[in-house]
């Protein structure tokens, strides 16, 4: 193995978080919704457009969120790709909803816009698009379904901070969004995510569900002389230092994505002539998407056997991965879930798909290095 060992992913660091932390510690503010919680709440509004934003400590408890806030009953039925994260399907089942899950489109990977509407039955309270890899779903035929059907959207943006369809931020579209800022991602807390609340029906039981089911946040803008349970909820709140840590990276979400999207930009010039040849694919960006450079994945041709791609790569210290299970495969996706159609695009896609390592600090020299060992662990 060579020893020059290249990581799949390095969190980065601004140079602030350490400082603002102090900061918090300093002014003596280690709970939830501190001054630097609010600031990243003002922040994530501005950029988004969102009627109101509410940081969490997961991307998870976003979607938990967004669960409560619809009332999701049993036997409710919520669709959604099964190429995902568990999290998606996860928050529904967790009030008794059914996953429904609907095949994904052989380009983007993306929910097909194209198989929603047969799969929606009486039971049917939402759609939750998930935006892979930064790359927005196909938003206007969405909303436009779910709007005559009747239907709440959630947007699982959990890697599309910074991304856009047609000009507006992902998450910022839908019923709901759920952002996350987990260490994988492109701007992040550690753990951590944000609800963005894009209803304005919905923004005061928000910020009750998200505080125990109380009215605390009421109380302390002197709205009301005391808090007390108003309805079912959870403790969804972020400490002050997690907030203090995202916020540093806030300050600088435009020149990460930047640099991100140099070295996207350079895997995508570097495996041209691998997909010209035919033996990969290369991820596709429809015109109406801006994308973050969350990630840089490729397609095996078939017949490219991906475990030996994988072994190959990280004999040579170079350690890609592959993506989701898909969920309908899964112990848990076959009990809670089921599946309209056929999931033929699901179940190969996933089957072929490799993460190459991207972030900050990777440089051109190992990006050359990563995409000649790929190329040779495909030819042989």
């Amino acid at each position: 193995m060579s020893s020059d060992k290249i990581e799949f992913n390095r969190p980065y660091m601004t140079g602030r978080e350490l400082q603002y932390i102090a900061e918090a510690n300093e002014g003596h503010r280690l709970a939830g919704d501190g001054p630097f919680t609010k600031r990243c709440h003002q922040w994530l509004e501005a950029r988004t457009g969102a009627q109101k934003a509410l940081l969490t400590h997961s991307c998870t408890a976003a979607l938990e969120m967004a669960a409560l806030l619809l009332d999701i009953a049993p036997g409710d039925e919520v669709i959604m790709p099964s190429y995902t994260f568990v999290s998606t399907a996860n928050a529904f089942v967790l009030r008794g909803g059914i996953p429904v899950f609907v095949d994904i489109r052989d380009d983007t990977l993306n929910l097909d816009e194209r198989l929603v509407e047969e799969a929606i039955t009486p039971r049917t309270r939402a759609i939750v698009p998930v935006h892979y890899a930064g790359v927005s779903c196909e938003m206007d035929t969405l909303m436009e379904i779910a709007g005559r059907r009747g239907l709440a959207v959630v947007e699982d943006a959990a890697q599309g901070v910074e991304s856009t369809y047609k000009g507006r931020a992902l998450g910022s579209i839908g019923t709901f969004g759920a952002l996350s800022f987990h260490e994988t991602k492109n701007v992040i807390s550690g753990e951590g995510g944000a609800l963005l609340v894009n209803d304005t029906a919905y923004s005061t039981r928000a910020e009750i569900i998200r505080e125990k089911g109380t009215d605390r946040s009421r109380f302390f803008r002197g709205e009301v002389d005391k808090y007390t349970w108003q309805e079912v909820g959870s403790s969804f709140l972020p400490g002050e230092l997690v907030a203090a840590f995202l916020w540093a990276q806030l300050e600088r979400a435009d020149s990460i994505t930047h640099t991100r999207l140099e070295a996207w930009a350079r895997y995508h010039e570097l495996l041209a002539p691998l997909e010209q040849q035919g033996v990969l694919r290369r991820p596709y960006i429809p015109e109406q998407c801006g994308h973050n450079a969350h990630m840089y994945y490729v397609l095996l041709s078939e017949g490219i056997e991906r475990q030996k791609v994988l072994d190959a790569l990280k004999e040579s210290g170079i350690y890609s991965v592959f993506h989701y299970v898909p969920l309908h495969t899964s112990p848990a996706g076959q009990r809670y879930g089921r599946v309209h159609g056929n999931l033929d695009v699901t179940d190969r896609q996933a089957e072929r798909l490799i993460r190459l390592p991207l972030w900050i600090g990777l440089n051109a020299a190992q990006q050359e290095r990563i995409v000649a060992i790929l190329s040779s662990a495909c030819r042989n």
